[in-house]
């Protein structure tokens, strides 16, 4: 069992103080902990598979930055990496070396991608991709899936998971009609509603952009069948097939979601991983699309920070480390996340506290309902009072889940047996604790 904490004054002080300068004190909505109560502790560092808070408590961390701290937080050959690219500058607004080391490791994981282009957020990775299936094809709608998650970019907050529905946002202020317009937002899991897209809307769906495991509603796998079907339909109707891999790149398994389900795509986005923990984006495919951006083509992208020498490092530190020891870190993911996930799940159920859990890899999330999740209508039937109940239980515990029910658990290399045995042991106090309140 891990030592129990309390949120204290000093975190309090810094959140207070954080509100006089951010919109709610955050920098991104989800750290304000609206969709589960109590004071966000503020951290002060972090090491293996901890987090240690301003008031010196210390957490088991299951958010992992929201998913790249795969090796764990400051794993000292990243952090040596980062160390020795910072000495030759942090940035240079020039061509290195390191920009293409980086992406020979990512194309060697990846054969989907023949060339791409490194960015500095998964929203300019996704935006991009778009903007390349459009100018391809001739034609303007987007097919996304409700409760997924794509960045923050304008046409993309249709029905959106992620902190949009934390905060139960049905898209976004700011974003004009015509440009929602253009893109369809299709129940997950569903591929009739995908064909009768494509039949309502003949010679105009520019591309079809999904993850191939949602994350951000909650882990929802794939249906059997489900991804091979929309390749083919969009290879049968002439649309580009985007997979956004920025949260199960190089975590459900070395090849990601392409790889473990044997899927193929037009384009891809990366992420969260390829940084190391460091602010970075990937979208990169096949090369008759990627060859249409300038200098080659009519495509236009650009980012004064893309490719930063820092992220470069972080990301080779981390890839090849991966690639490396593939055989031995993705069957401990797979055993330690199936361990705690499962474990916590019994305690559920001997709780009497009804409970889904969905899990692929090293992600997964404990749904408060009864029945499976497959889609968002499934997802958004769960207890959000109940989780919040549950996260503030967990976190006086000293186990820091993500803070909302639509966001995956994520854990690495650095978690093992004595994380596992705390967190499940958390988890049984937590129930009562929950119930009761």
């Amino acid at each position: 069992m891990v030592d129990g904490v309390r949120i204290g004054t000093r975190s309090r002080a810094l959140q207070q103080r954080a509100e006089r300068f951010f919109p709610g004190g955050v920098n991104s909505p989800v750290r304000a902990f609206k969709a589960v109560g109590g004071a966000p502790p503020f951290v002060e560092r972090a090491e293996g598979a901890y987090l240690f808070d301003a008031d010196g408590n210390r957490y088991i961390d299951y958010f992992g930055s929201w998913g790249p701290m795969i090796l764990g937080h400051a794993f000292p050959l990243v952090v040596e990496a980062i160390e020795r690219a910072a000495r030759n500058s942090a940035s240079f607004g020039a061509s290195t070396a390191a920009e293409a080391d980086l992406a020979e490791r990512i194309v060697a994981c990846y054969p989907a991608i023949e060339k791409l282009r490194f960015v500095s957020s998964g929203t300019e990775a996704t935006m991009s991709a778009i903007r390349l299936a459009r100018a391809a094809t001739g034609r303007k709608i987007v097919v996304k899936f409700e409760g997924c998650y794509h960045g923050h970019s304008d046409g993309l907050l249709v029905k959106a998971g992620s902190g949009v529905a934390t905060l139960g946002i049905p898209g976004s202020a700011g974003v004009p009609e015509e440009i929602a317009a253009l893109t369809l937002a299709l129940p997950f899991n569903d591929l009739d509603a995908v064909e009768a897209a494509f039949a309502a809307h003949p010679d105009a769906i520019a591309a079809v952009i999904l993850e191939p495991v949602v994350g951000n509603a909650g882990c929802i796998a794939p249906a059997e069948g489900y991804l091979a079907g929309l390749r083919e339909i969009t290879l049968r109707e002439g649309a580009s097939l985007i997979a956004d891999e920025v949260m199960t790149g190089f975590r459900v398994a070395l090849g990601g979601a392409l790889e473990l389900y044997g899927l193929d795509a037009d384009l891809v986005t990366l992420g969260k991983i390829v940084g190391g923990g460091l602010p970075v984006g990937v979208f990169g495919g096949k090369r008759r699309f990627m060859d249409m951006l300038a200098p080659l083509g009519p495509v236009y992208q650009a980012g004064t920070l893309s490719g930063n020498p820092l992220a470069m490092a972080a990301g080779i530190a981390t890839v090849a480390y991966l690639q490396e020891h593939a055989g031995e870190v993705y069957p401990k993911l797979e055993a330690t996340a199936k361990a705690v996930s499962e474990g916590v799940a019994a305690e559920a159920m001997r709780a009497g506290v009804p409970l889904t859990l969905n899990r692929v890899g090293a992600m997964w999330t404990w749904f408060f309902t009864p029945g499976p999740v497959t889609d968002y209508g499934q997802a958004a039937e769960s207890d959000t009072a109940a989780f919040g109940r549950f996260h503030r239980a967990m976190l006086d515990r000293g186990v820091w889940l993500p803070p909302s029910q639509f966001e995956a658990m994520f854990l690495g290399a650095a978690h093992g047996d004595e994380e596992v045995a705390a967190t499940v042991a958390a988890a049984g106090e937590a129930f009562a604790a929950a119930i009761a309140g």
